[in-house]
């Protein structure tokens, strides 16, 4: 008998984000935010020139970032968001955009290779951010730049459980949003230093939120059912709406490669102490 392969994480993720690039190309909220802006201005102040938009999606950071660069390369593990992300940049005459398809946990790219890598709502799809995060740091210049944004975890259990319930009920490829004390944690193993943390606010539609990962019927009614069912301090800390419709924390993260990442050193001090 053949035996039959394991799904992965990256399997799931692949499968779950087949014909829905157009969807997020063309999502207002993908392609509206205040961090564009300070994308921009970072880049501009530190006269930084060669970009890697990890995790690249419907390519909004692409479009934003690519009139202030040489260069910028949409990553992702979906081919056809890469695609897509291709051929509008070619559509909006950005010629310094190119492509490549893989995980974040495992760039294609030599050592030093990006002057700053921009992920914006993708970490919380990968399988293992530790390990994406040392890889950020390895393909990053000296001195590089490293810009994190997405959905924003909560420390206590009860805001965090009945948010993860949500995100996972929607999209079975998601995998955590992390709290900003799991986000410093990661950043500083990986040996950045932390320029800036902040906090926004993303107001989500409940109908386009569902509609564009075309969450089945019985998972939006299981949502529906949660978010009417919860307590009213979830209700109020989410600014739940009778529509389902609420508004979802996001994490700002600017991090600096100018420090030595003691995981490199890893198996030496493992060897010295006996422990390897």
């Amino acid at each position: 008998m053949k035996r039959k392969e394991m799904t992965t994480r990256h399997d799931i993720n692949q499968q779950q984000y087949q014909n829905k690039s157009n969807a997020y190309l063309s999502s207002a909220v993908h392609a509206q935010g205040d961090e564009f802006k300070k994308m921009q201005a970072l880049i501009q102040q530190n006269r930084l020139k060669t970009v890697l938009d990890l995790g690249c999606g419907g390519g909004h950071v692409t479009y934003q970032l690519a009139p202030y660069v040489d260069e910028i390369t949409a990553y992702d593990l979906s081919d056809e968001m890469v695609t897509t992300v291709l051929h509008e940049a070619q559509q909006r005459q950005l010629f310094q955009v190119n492509g490549q398809q893989g995980p974040a946990e495992k760039l294609p790219f030599e050592s030093e290779r990006f002057d700053v890598v921009v992920s914006r709502y993708s970490a919380h799809h990968w399988q293992s951010v530790p390990q994406a995060l040392n890889e950020v740091w390895r393909v990053l210049k000296p001195h590089g730049k490293a810009v994190f944004v997405d959905i924003l975890g909560h420390a206590s259990p009860l805001l965090d459980t009945f948010f993860q319930s949500m995100e996972t009920l929607r999209d079975p490829s998601h995998v955590r949003n992390y709290s900003f004390g799991e986000w410093i944690n990661f950043a500083e193993n990986a040996g950045f230093a932390i320029e800036t943390v902040d906090q926004q606010q993303l107001p989500l539609e409940f109908r386009s939120w569902v509609e564009r990962m075309q969450t089945p019927l019985h998972a939006v009614e299981s949502l529906r059912y949660l978010q009417q069912h919860t307590t009213d301090q979830i209700k109020n800390y989410y600014q739940i709406q009778n529509d389902g419709s609420f508004v979802s924390p996001v994490v700002y993260l600017v991090l600096s490669k100018n420090q030595i990442n003691l995981l490199k050193y890893a198996p030496d001090f493992y060897r010295v102490s006996g422990l390897g």
